[in-house]
């Protein structure tokens, strides 16, 4: 931090020059990581702490016509026990699709669904346990595909008994303008299928969670959780319990992407045992239960027509999109919403309209994965993009540019665009990846392909409705000079803790090290929403300036009295308190906090956050999608194919990306190469595959593909600052944009080296080998090879 004193800003000017905003800081944290002092969930023990472990059904679809805990209970070293039966009341993070038990009630969904729960002296206790269970099962028909699921709406094949209408979990139309007539006055149209395999979030941490029964009748609940808030609502509600009388704590999430968003079956379960036996109950998941949990990328096939006029400018856009959920709701009203409502931009569609339908099949339930519900229709979108450039004889960096929608205006569903950068992210990465002089110029098995989305910095609402604050923050003052931090919010390694500190840093002037964050505790901490849908830097950083700025006020005019220059003089930055009325005059940060308790009584404030009203439209479902701001990214990868094996070896990412402001530049760019390796390894490895009796394919990190540091690519991160004036400082996201172009740029790169659309996801050698035999029995050349 630097120890001068900031430039004096011009009276007509906002301030602009920072201590610590933009500056490449360490995290806050981060020294408890890397020498392994963090506490995670499964470090923490608790005297007379038993340890539970789930039964899960081996069916995919059956009724549970009876379970005896009887044997499993007598057996020696076991304590406790419950079924759905003890938890009759159904959850879910949306309030109108709450559908899941903590324990199975009267049916299991999905090989894997949880069954019963035991708790025992020990681990090993309990899973042996487990197998003195007797439950009778009465097998029903299984529907494991779109096609099965819509094909069958008769009680013995409803996949989730709270479904209004056979296997459809959600279904969504809009249309905006003449899309028919717009396609058919087109120059050109293009109408492909695309199919995107469903991925899971592999986190290096699995679910954890601890419930520890206090003497005051309180039960507290430690998890590695993303959303505590929403936790404490559910547990509530399915214990059937005053909320005062429950508490969450998030301790140190060892990655979570999405898939830790919504409560899970170990929560209720360790929360009920803890208050039946009185004693703390922890339960941790096996690696090959994280893959059952999973809530991870939704399966979707995607029809897409598209229109554009000879000079590329596009006309219509009409799609189709089925969805496969899994056996329940989870995020699914949101994702069927997301896959239309977030693909109006960074391009202008003058007409466009999207059909979607999610369904329940009979395999674990997706929900949202880092980028939730976009990055399949993005993927599609783009390739047809480079599809209609092709057909019109234009370069596809100037089709996407020749369609830019621009910035502070709204999209054709109503959605409200503000700063936007992406023609300069489009820029940067032509120029560093040389693609002028390189685009359909390299040799045959070497391409270069290019993609560009945008995504939301955070929903407009609450996932509840509710007119209290999204975010909000409480700062306390102490004379010593120490500043403490209370907020809701989840770190789960994006760095919404150190942000909090480098707000306070920045607007008080004290050292990082005088600061300390004390966060997601829903006894000490105002409520916060949680980790999800990019919302933190944008929600929870308003919310702290709001409250840092409103204590700054009487600690500068303490200051001021006591120096006897005016309020507005005094500045606190890097350490120190001056004035620009008198250079000679400064103290410490703890000295100027002593005037002001003096004069004021103890240093407190809050602040919150919500969001604008006008940011979307007022037809149903528009608000779904809507954000005070959108990022804009932009990417170039570059391939080489080798058309004897088919395999796609990713050479390098060039990725462009418009955060507003970076916070901080270092974890800007961690999250969009965390990003961009994100949709590298779904575009060439990652699928969560099951067998035809429901079966996971592969429930383990031998299984299931993802990528290692050996197998990556090169990343080239390049920051737009776009500067937004509604963000913190500007800022907006930077942990989900940056995923979504990765996969079409790839699909795009493997086309200019080999001359085939790879239209299904993942690119295996097998897919490959597959386009390449048919592009060969067609007759086709590319770059002058048959």
């Amino acid at each position: 931090m630097s120890t001068t004193a900031p430039p004096k800003p011009e009276p007509a000017k906002v301030e602009t020059a920072f201590s610590v905003i933009g500056k490449r800081n360490r995290k806050i944290e981060g020294r408890r990581k890397v020498t392994g002092a963090a506490v995670y969930t499964d470090d923490l023990a608790f005297p007379r702490m038993l340890h539970a472990r789930i039964l899960r059904s081996p069916h995919a679809h059956a009724r549970i016509k009876s379970i005896d805990l009887t044997r499993a209970l007598a057996h020696p070293g076991v304590v406790a026990g419950c079924t759905g039966k003890d938890m009759p009341v159904p959850y879910g993070i949306i309030p109108w699709t709450r559908d899941e038990y903590a324990l199975g009630l009267d049916k299991v969904a999905y090989v894997g669904d949880a069954v019963a729960c035991l708790a025992a002296t020990d681990e090993r206790t309990a899973a042996e346990a487990l197998a003195l269970i007797e439950v009778e099962y009465e097998v029903l028909p299984t529907v494991l595909t779109i096609e099965d699921a819509l094909a069958h709406d008769d009680e013995p094949h409803q996949v989730n008994p709270f479904a209004k209408k056979g296997n459809v979990s959600k279904h969504v139309g809009l249309t905006f303008g003449d899309v028919d007539g717009a396609l058919a006055a087109s120059d050109v149209t293009i109408e492909e299928t695309f199919e995107y395999a469903g991925s899971t979030h592999v986190p290096i941490e699995p679910h954890c969670a601890i419930g520890v029964p206090e003497l005051n009748g309180v039960i507290t609940v430690y998890s590695s959780t993303q959303v505590p808030h929403y936790l404490h609502r559910e547990l509530a509600r399915v214990l059937e319990m005053p909320a005062d009388r429950i508490r969450v704590i998030q301790p140190t999430v060892g990655g979570g992407f999405g898939g830790k968003s919504e409560p899970f079956d170990l929560e209720f379960c360790v929360a009920w045992l803890a208050r039946a036996t009185g004693r703390p109950v922890k339960l941790l998941y096996t690696r090959e239960e994280v893959f059952y949990a999973h809530r991870g990328r939704h399966p979707m096939r995607l029809t897409y027509k598209a229109g554009v006029s000879k000079d590329g400018a596009l006309t219509g856009v009409k799609s189709k999109i089925h969805i496969d959920g899994g056996a329940y709701s989870s995020f699914g009203l949101v994702t069927t919403y997301y896959s239309g409502q977030l693909l109006t931009a960074p391009y202008r569609f003058p007409t466009y309209e999207f059909d979607s339908t999610r369904v329940f099949t009979n395999k674990p339930c997706c929900g949202p994965k880092r980028g939730h519900g976009s990055v399949q229709p993005r993927f599609a979108f783009e390739c047809l993009l480079d599809m209609l450039a092709e057909k019109v004889g234009m370069d596809p960096i100037e089709i996407r540019r020749k369609n830019f929608i621009g910035d502070n205006t709204r999209t054709v569903n109503e959605l409200r665009v503000t700063s936007n950068g992406f023609l300069e992210c489009l820029s940067i990465v032509e120029r560093a990846s040389g693609w002028k002089e390189r685009f359909r110029k390299l040799p045959f098995g070497k391409g270069l392909g290019v993609a560009g989305s945008m995504y939301i910095s955070g929903t407009n609402y609450p996932i509840y409705p509710n007119d209290m604050p999204q975010s909000a923050v409480q700062i306390r003052v102490d004379r010593s000079g120490r500043v403490t931090v209370f907020c809701g919010a989840s770190d789960i390694g994006q760095g919404s803790d150190s942000l909090l500190a480098y707000v306070v840093a920045e607007e008080l002037g004290v050292e990082l090290e005088a600061i300390r964050v004390v966060a997601a505790d829903t006894d000490l901490t105002p409520v916060d929403m949680g980790a999800y849908s990019s919302r933190v830097t944008f929600m929870v950083g308003n919310a702290a300036i709001d409250a840092v700025k409103k204590l700054k006020k009487p600690i500068q005019q303490a200051v001021a009295e006591h120096w006897d220059v005016p309020a507005h003089s005094v500045w606190l930055a890097g350490g120190k308190v001056g004035t620009w009325d008198d250079p000679e005059k400064s103290m410490s940060p703890a000295e100027a906090f002593v005037l002001a308790e003096s004069k004021f009584g103890t240093l407190g404030s809050v602040g919150s956050y919500n969001t604008p009203k006008d940011v979307h439209g007022t037809y149903r479902g528009g608000t779904i999608g809507a954000s005070p701001a959108y990022s804009f990214t932009a990417h170039i990868a570059e391939v080489d194919v080798d058309v004897e094996t088919g395999m796609v070896d990713v050479k390098k990412i060039w990725l462009a990306h418009d955060c507003g402001r970076a916070i901080n530049p270092t974890l800007v760019e961690g999250q969009m190469d965390g990003s961009a390796y994100m949709g590298f390894a779904e575009a060439i490895m990652e699928e969560q595959a099951f067998k035809p009796t429901g079966l996971h394919d592969g429930p383990s990190l031998l299984d299931y593909k993802i990528p290692t540091s050996m197998d990556c690519p090169a990343f080239e991160s390049h920051i737009v600052e776009s500067v937004d004036a509604e963000g913190p400082y500007g800022a907006k996201e930077a942990g989900e944009g940056p995923l979504h172009p990765s996969v079409p740029a790839i699909a795009n790169a493997i086309h200019d080296a080999i001359g085939v659309r790879m239209t299904q996801l993942p690119f295996t050698p097998a897919k490959v080998l597959k386009a390449l035999r048919e592009k060969r029995t067609a007759g086709r050349a590319w770059k002058g090879v048959v």
